[in-house]
């Protein structure tokens, strides 16, 4: 067993509501697993569990991983321990009692890839949300809250923004539902409390009712302000239920024996109590690409180097940037390195609308079918990419594109009724040529093979929109061993001699993929977004941020910063939070890397 503070052993011991506090890596998940053994020993009925409820499959697999190696949990206890997000949970309460809210008996999951295409036709009716006034803006958010209520209403396809909201109704309106789930979960520890909604705070002060809570949270850490998280939310918390409070904020269990939890102290308040600390690193590169980039791949092979020569099991280097532009943009440059590094093996956490989409157009493609209607349904598919997979802000190109490809299919099957050649200058014509290469493609039975196979079609083929499919599917990590897709792709072959249901294998996935509770944390390397960093952990990371583009000097622009612009700008309190969760991601090293000639604002001395 793991030895414990005082603090720590005080949260344990303590009954009632509880709200734990604490910085990154102080043990509130740790003892908050202890603490769940114990109750699960000395509290719970026959058939209870205690219920252990976090925002990401990421935390949840970090929790599960956790609670497997804390050897002072017995198997019982552990069974009685049952770890969820909160969408998994909601959903399933909206299977069973959804009715009373006013959904139909049967009900699917709307994605958000889907979500997307349903509410393409109202997004693009209004202007970037930067040059929206606040009227429109408003307008807009009620008319997309319409649609998603209709398609749920009307066709039970209930997307994630409803699930919420709906529980919230459901919960505060019916005493016996919310008996029953409290009967069942008698207590419910939350994870990354700071963070929860508006919506999400309604189920919990319901839940709260007959259920005991164990809030654990980090005010610090309270980076999703964007969408909704209340900065009030843990005094919110006292009033309603009169916790005891439990402050670990001065322990450090995931960097121990470094400096970077004080490092990223320093930067949230802005003051920096040393010249050097241990376990931080800083690299200043040139502003432009190619230095920028070599500065970043020579960074990566050193800590690569670094962590297998450690002999760490399962290591794991995360490089952290803050946009998602700058993600996809990193993971192009380790795909395809410069000079003679060859490419480096990584996963990218980009935004999966498109490389959803475009899984969805290769799976169709495996099935080879050859009805007159077939080449219809490829450009209906490619029509759907092009409105789904800019997500929330769906390009005025893509839904032009999506417009050009229904009006040239119209005209194509009209020569083609007409007993006509097809237009020879038509948008389809290399589109149709990639179609009949697919069909005539030779597939083995190995479903990695096929898919690799089927994809190199699309990226020799004359058509630039699917050289685009192809290069977003690789972003797809659904084909390795023992997946749901794989094993699905598998058996069809086996079953019909083909991939005749690859479609719907695919899409069953995909929502399966997102309930899924037994994702390994992530290890190797891994590209994401400083936001997507959120409740997980690294061996390593490196933070690397964007520079100025100058003319006669003078900067021009300044995109892809830590701090928008990298503008002093009064406390930055929002960016600072992000930066520190993002440097303190780490259990041995951070490196931060930002450009020579306009330091990174947060690491300047104030003044």
């Amino acid at each position: 067993m793991v030895d414990l503070t005082e603090a720590q052993k005080e949260v344990i011991q303590a009954g009632g509501h509880q709200l734990v506090t604490g910085g990154p890596g102080s043990g509130k998940t740790t003892v908050s697993i202890l603490k769940a053994a114990k109750i699960a020993r000395e509290a719970l009925a026959s058939g209870q569990r205690i219920l252990f409820l976090s925002f990401a499959r990421a935390t949840v697999s970090r929790v599960l991983e956790a609670i497997d190696e804390e050897r002072a949990i017995t198997r019982e206890e552990r069974q009685r321990i049952e770890v969820d997000t909160y969408h998994s949970l909601f959903w399933r309460i909206l299977k069973t009692h959804g009715y009373l809210v006013g959904f139909p008996r049967r009900m699917t999951i709307l994605t958000p890839s889907n979500e997307a295409i349903a509410l393409s036709a109202v997004r693009s009716g209004y202007k970037p949300a930067s040059k929206l006034t606040e009227e429109e803006k408003a307008e807009k958010r009620a008319r997309e809250e319409a649609e998603r209520t209709r398609l749920a209403i009307e066709e039970g396809k209930v997307c994630f923004d409803l699930f919420a909201d709906r529980v919230a109704i459901l919960l505060h309106g019916s005493n016996k539902v919310r008996s029953l789930i409290s009967t069942i979960y008698p207590y419910i520890i939350l994870d990354e409390f700071q963070d929860t909604t508006a919506d999400q705070w309604r189920v919990v002060q319901a839940l709260g009712a007959s259920s005991t809570l164990i809030a654990l949270a980090d005010p610090e850490q309270r980076i999703f302000d964007f969408i909704g998280a209340d900065p009030e939310r843990l005094n919110h918390f006292q009033a309603a239920f009169a916790p005891s409070v439990h402050d670990l904020a001065g322990d450090n269990h995931r960097s121990r024996g470094t400096e970077i939890a004080l490092f990223g102290n320093d930067i949230l308040i802005g003051k920096f109590r040393q010249n050097e600390y241990q376990g931080i690193g800083f690299e200043a590169f040139e502003s432009n690409p190619n230095q920028a980039y070599a500065s970043l791949v020579g960074q990566v092979l050193q800590a690569r180097k670094r962590l297998i020569e450690g002999g760490r099991r399962d290591w794991s280097l995360a490089i952290l940037v803050p946009t998602k532009r700058m993600t996809r943009l990193v993971s192009d440059v380790l795909r395809e390195p410069f000079g003679n590094v060859p490419p480096i093996a990584h996963t990218a956490a980009v935004d999966m609308e498109g490389p959803i989409l475009a899984a969805e157009i290769v799976a169709f493609l495996l099935q080879q079918r050859a009805h007159p209607g077939c080449f219809d349904e490829f450009i209906e598919l490619l029509c759907s990419y092009f409105h789904g997979r800019g997500g929330a802000t769906p390009s005025k190109g893509d839904i032009d594109e999506a417009s050009r490809f229904r009006t040239a299919l119209a005209k194509w099957n009209e020569c083609l009724a007409a007993g006509r050649p097809t237009p020879g200058n038509s948008v389809l014509k290399s589109t149709f040529a990639v179609h009949q290469a697919s069909a005539a493609l030779a597939l083995i039975g190995d479903p990695d093979a096929d898919w690799m196979a089927m994809r190199a079609v699309l990226e020799a083929g004359a058509c630039s929109r699917l050289n685009d499919v192809a290069k977003e599917v690789r972003n797809v990590r659904l084909l390795e061993r023992g997946t749901q897709l794989r094993q699905g792709l598998a058996q069809d072959w086996r079953d019909t001699g083909g991939y005749r249901n690859a479609l719907t294998i695919t899409r069953q996935s995909f929502v399966q993929e997102h309930f899924a509770m037994a994702h390994k944390p992530e290890s190797g390397v891994v590209v994401m977004n400083m936001h997507k960093a959120k409740g997980k952990q690294f061996d390593e990371v490196i933070v690397f941020e964007g520079w100025p583009k100058r003319v006669r000097r003078e900067i021009v622009a300044n995109p892809d910063r830590i701090v928008t612009g990298n503008v002093h700008d009064g406390p930055m309190a929002q960016a600072r939070q992000n930066f520190r969760v993002s440097i303190t991601r780490a259990k041995v090293r951070t490196t931060i890397m930002t450009p020579r000639d306009d330091i990174c604002v947060l690491l300047r001395p104030a003044g």
